[in-house]
């Protein structure tokens, strides 16, 4: 098969062995998979990939590594002892976990592990027990972001918004969106929104439900918050959703807050960073990091995709085959592209 292959520190687009699905997998043909800003994480930062003490990645220079964790497929193939819950055409996506052993011996992220290539290939292993079958009307490309919508979803379902608290997404990238999404179908008003590229901003209130957009290089958005709830008279505290991990943001976020402040960071930190836990304590804030998403999650954002209820795709900007894959990691490095780029490693579907 043709795939993107990371080695040795460099990416090509060049064949490789297909894989071969082994007990209780499925083996896919991948019809669409999304570019996340964790691919390029990965690429760049190999040492986290080199001592991952979960095992879940690795990253080997000795060894082809194929990216790719959002995506949706056709069944091909069944490895020994599989079902007959997902047929040959069946189209199928899943968390993109592969269980080493039924998950006797632990898991590998899909596209992280030599072990476990990823879809951005024209072909995919996935575990049986943790795929679903897509049916329904939905496109191929927005089951493909199913991932990614998911991680909002559980940061918003973990804030458990009271009512007075008004929620303030930082950053209207790929995850910003899926945050401003999960907020806006409960309902949550207003959902201010924070980004320097006035593209996103109007993207994530036309097609996702913010109310209001600031951009940060003219106020900050804990200013817009505080006019926000003096006008409505909407006095619970400020629920931050960080979702863009820049080196300072946090420290920033916390010397901004009021008292009592939430502050959720799904921002992903690589570099590492640092706090002052003296004004964090002053302030009173309380700090999430990572944890999810869950399975129920991931779940539920593919069963709203597949309703209709949830329509991921406006985030898309780009969609290229497999050759143009090195070129559009790059626009994804320097955040130079769109706010989701899809990838058709198999050409077009109807």
């Amino acid at each position: 098969m043709r795939a993107v292959v990371l080695r040795a520190g460099q990416l090509r687009v060049r064949e490789i062995a297909d894989p071969a699905p082994g007990p209780g997998e499925l083996l896919l043909r991948v019809r669409s998979t999304a570019i996340c800003a964790s691919d390029v994480h990965f690429m760049d930062h190999p040492e986290l990939g080199l001592n991952d003490p979960t095992g879940r990645s690795l990253y080997d220079t000795a060894q082809d590594v194929v990216l790719g964790h959002e995506f949706v497929g056709e069944v091909i193939g069944h490895g020994p002892g599989c079902g007959d819950q997902f047929p040959v055409g069946t189209r199928v996506t899943s968390i993109p976990i592969k269980l080493i052993n039924g998950g006797a011996d632990g898991a590998h992220i899909i596209g992280q592990h030599p072990d476990s290539p990823g879809s951005f290939a024209e072909l995919v292993v996935v575990t049986e027990g943790i795929a679903r079958a897509v049916t329904g009307d939905a496109s191929d490309d927005a089951v493909a972001l199913t991932d990614a919508f998911a991680v909002g979803e559980f940061y918003v379902r973990s804030a458990r918004l009271e009512p007075g608290e008004v929620p303030i997404v930082i950053g209207a990238g790929a995850i910003g969106l899926s945050a401003v999404a999960a907020l806006a179908r409960r309902g949550v008003e207003p959902i201010i929104v924070s980004d320097y590229q006035a593209d996103r901003r109007a993207l994530a209130c036309k097609e996702f439900g913010a109310h209001i957009a600031v951009d940060p290089a003219e106020r900050s958005p804990m200013e817009a918050w505080r006019e926000v709830r003096a006008e409505r008279n909407l006095w619970g505290a400020a629920v931050v959703f960080e979702c863009v991990g820049a080196s300072g943001l946090i420290q920033r976020i916390v010397e901004e807050s009021d008292m009592g402040t939430r502050i959720y960071c799904a921002g992903g930190w690589y570099t590492g960073d640092t706090l002052d836990i003296t004004t964090a304590t002053r302030q009173g804030v309380t700090l999430q990091f990572g944890g999810g998403p869950w399975p129920q999650d991931w779940y539920g954002t593919l069963g709203a995709i597949v309703a209709g209820d949830l329509d991921p795709t406006p985030s898309i900007g780009m969609v290229v085959p497999l050759d143009e894959v090195p070129d559009a990691l790059d626009l994804a490095r320097r955040s130079a592209g769109p706010a989701r780029i899809i990838v058709h490693p198999n050409g077009d579907h109807a």
